[in-house]
């Protein structure tokens, strides 16, 4: 399929093999881009109301997409390079997620497990 994760895992590690990046791919380095492109996706909110936020006009939306496909492509090149496989390990913090937050005390409440 070519719009699965695997398939993109493919295409970056192509793209950073045609231009000689792997050299530059450390864990380190792709988390600190990982976070530097979080930041510039956290910068688009800033100063906007919870209204604002929620309703934002097509060429906002259109630039946050920009910036979550920048998390994105760095996240899943973390993963590659220590070799997670990020949906599972997604399953798994969902699957401890939901222990540590059970609906009949979580529901509707945005206290941390440990206060619940």
């Amino acid at each position: 399929m070519p719009d699965s994760l695997r398939h993109l895992t493919l295409q970056l590690s192509r793209f950073a093999q045609e231009r000689d990046w792997e050299q530059f791919h450390s864990p380190k380095n792709l988390a600190s881009a990982l976070v530097v492109e979080a930041g510039e996706l956290l910068e688009h909110f800033q100063w906007l109301t919870e209204t604002q936020s929620r309703e934002l006009p097509t060429d906002k939306r259109d630039a946050i997409a920009a910036e979550l496909a920048d998390v994105l492509l760095y996240l899943v090149q973390l993963a590659g390079a220590l070799g997670i496989d990020p949906i599972q390990a997604a399953q798994r913090k969902l699957a401890a997620n939901a222990l540590k937050y059970p609906v009949d005390r979580a529901r509707g409440t945005s206290k941390k497990y440990n206060e619940l």
